[in-house]
């Protein structure tokens, strides 16, 4: 087994409850780990034996962009969308953070972690 990790990936996104956060929107980074078997591709040495971490960043990109009330369901659509498109994944580790929280206090960010296994 291997680990293919994104870490910090920036978005400018419209989720939250209150109205206000679907119209004016808000910075986010997303954090993904991935596991799945790696030996093919270290000894081949092409992509096609490995996960490309462009299609985990475009699919983080594209779900960060539909609105949704809560990470918790962002977080969801995105581990979805990588165990359809991407048989080869056997775990998926993803953590959405939503910077400058308007929860009326001085707090950098508020972060879910949500963590998926194929069945």
């Amino acid at each position: 087994m291997g680990t293919i990790k994104l870490k910090n990936i920036r978005t400018f996104s419209f989720h939250g409850c209150l109205i206000e956060e679907g119209k004016i929107g808000s910075d986010y980074t997303v954090d993904l780990e991935i596991k799945t078997d790696l030996r093919k591709s270290a000894q081949s040495d092409h992509l096609a034996d490995t996960v490309d971490y462009v299609l985990l960043n475009r699919i983080v990109v594209e779900e960060m962009a539909i609105r949704s009330e809560l990470l918790e369901r962002v977080a969801q659509r995105i581990m979805e969308r990588i165990f359809k498109e991407i048989p080869a994944v056997s775990r998926i580790l993803v953590a959405v953070s939503k910077l400058n929280p308007p929860i009326g206090g001085d707090v950098e960010a508020v972060t879910i972690e949500m963590e998926e296994y194929r069945n």
